[in-house]
Parts: structure tokens; sequence; C-alpha cells
């Protein structure tokens, strides 16, 4: 018993000390992300989430197999306004999740769960360039009669220490600090056609309530994604978009933990309407990393939306 104890203990350590404890999603892809919305209408969506994922860890850390399966139940809130004489809008998301994590150590099979609920998700955004600020009649005018149109944005995306975290526990579902990701998009409509481009950067507080009173830092995280939309009617598209990201090592009271992330990622969605203010939408999204050590993960997701 107390062998199995000891390996437990090393597969948790192991796990982070190639930062696993939770996959970051830094990829994740939302296709019409700068889109034109019509102002202060609300938007809500709940979805489910499944994401399978292989663990790739050095060998020296005696792990086998690594594997990792979450369940995610999230909704969404999505507010828009005129911010400046600019289209604006104001994301909130929070989800549930519950996770497995299986591996071997020495041959002898380990494993842990986590299930809890994850940090909060709050973005502004703002259109600085195209996209105007309208509503109801004029708001349907402009976009029947557009067919070329640039967009220029840029947003804030805030992850609060809201989620389940224990100091105790090196795997947590909540970070227990705070991240700031500053983005800069672009979209370009041309007739059904819609190309996205967007940039942001990762910056994240320090966690001085780590495991066992340690202090946790992480480096900045550069992320960029690309999707490109075929509309086929209001309601109605497909995307297909492509992602990179690179940094966001770790350190642990200063010393490196060697587990810089470098991911390709890509991802196609559907989305299809049930009547003029709802809809539904899945999406597959797969990343794979290009380091020794990381995630290859595969999430499939199925949602439903709604305006008002």
């Amino acid at each position: 018993m107390r062998s199995r104890y000891k390996k437990s203990a090393w597969f948790l350590l192991c796990l982070f000390c190639v930062g696993l404890n939770t996959p970051s999603f830094a990829l994740e892809f939302e296709p019409r992300r700068w889109a034109h919305l019509p102002m202060n209408t609300n938007f809500g969506g709940i979805g489910y989430g499944y994401t399978e994922a292989d663990i790739l860890v050095n060998p020296a850390t005696r792990l086998e197999n690594v594997e990792m399966k979450l369940h995610t139940v999230a909704a969404k809130y999505i507010r828009t306004f005129e911010a400046f004489n600019k289209s604006a809008r104001i994301d909130i998301g929070q989800a549930y999740q519950e996770g497995d994590w299986t591996g071997l150590v020495d041959g002898v099979a380990a494993a842990t769960s986590r299930n809890g609920l994850s940090d909060t998700m709050v973005r502004f955004a703002v259109n600085l360039y195209g996209a105007p600020p309208l509503s109801g009649k004029e708001y349907v005018a402009y976009r029947s009669k557009v067919g070329v149109e640039t967009i220029v944005g840029m947003g804030l995306v805030m992850r609060l220490p809201t989620g389940d975290y224990k100091d105790d526990k090196l795997i947590n579902l909540g970070k227990n600090r705070f991240t700031f990701r500053p983005q800069v998009g672009i979209s370009h409509i041309r007739g059904k056609w819609t190309a996205e481009l967007t940039a942001d950067a990762a910056f994240f507080t320090e966690n001085d309530e780590f495991w066992n009173g340690n202090t946790l830092e992480q480096d900045p995280l550069f992320v960029i994604r690309a999707n490109f939309i075929r509309t086929f009617r209001p309601g109605f598209w497909a995307s297909a978009g492509i992602g990179y990201d690179y940094g966001g090592e770790n350190s642990v009271n200063g010393i490196d933990s060697d587990n810089r992330m470098q991911e390709i990622g890509w991802a196609v969605a559907l989305a299809y309407p049930i009547n003029r203010r709802a809809g539904i939408s899945v999406k597959y999204i797969g990343t794979r990393t290009q380091e020794s050590t990381g995630l290859d993960t595969d999430t499939v997701t199925a949602g439903i939306s709604f305006a008002w």
C-alpha cells in the first residue's frame, strides 16, 4: 500500500513537471470572434465537450501510457453594446469539469481524478474599424448591402481565480491566479466567405499558494489563430481553423520546470439555425505538441445558443 501511494505521488509530480495539470486550451478556436453583431442584444449558450489526450513525458520520469479524459459542461453569456461610438461586446463563461488521469509508473498502474468548477472567463472586445454600432432595421439594411468589409478589433480576456483549487493537490481544475490575454484581430468578409486572424499573448500572475507552500510562476504564452468561414445563410455556416502557440514555461520558486509549450492546432465547426433566435453547433479541435513533452489532444463539442 505504501509503495502504491509513493507511485501515485510520483505520478502527480511528474504530470505537473511537464505542465499537464489541465489542458491550457490556449488554442481554443472561436469562429466569428470579431463578427458584426446588432447592438443591445443578448446571447446565451450551453454546451458539452469531451477531451482525450495522450501525454508525452520525459522517459526519465518512469511514466508510460499516460492519458487524460476530460468532460466539460460550459455556459456562456454575451452582451453587445456601443462604446466610444464603436460596436463592443462582453463575454462571460463558466464551466464544470470532470477529469481522469491514468498511466503506469514503473509498470504499475496509477490514476487520479478531479471534478468541480473551472475558472471564470471574461472577455471585453471592441471593433475599432468597420462593424458600425447598429441595431434593428438599420443593422439588417447595412448587412444586406455590404458585400465586402474588413473589421479590425481588439480585446482583453481575463481568467479569474474562481475555480476549484486545493493547495495540497498538484492537479487542480482552477489555477488560483489571474490570466490576462490582450488580443488583436482582423476579419475580412467577401460575399459568403470570411477570413479571420487573431493574435494574443497570455500573461500570468504568480500563484503563491502553490502545492505545499511553493510559488509558481509562468512565462508569457503567445498564440496566433486563423479561421476560414463559409456562410450559407444567416445562422448556417461552416468553418476550418489552424493555430500555433509558443512559450508558457513554468518555474517553481524560481527554478525552471523545462516544460515550454509549442503546439499546433486545427479545428472544424458547423452551425445550423433552429429558428431566428436559436441555433446548434458542433466542433472538433485537435492539438499536437511540437516539444518532447506536452499533450496531443482531441476534443469534440456540441452546444445550443439563443439570442434575445
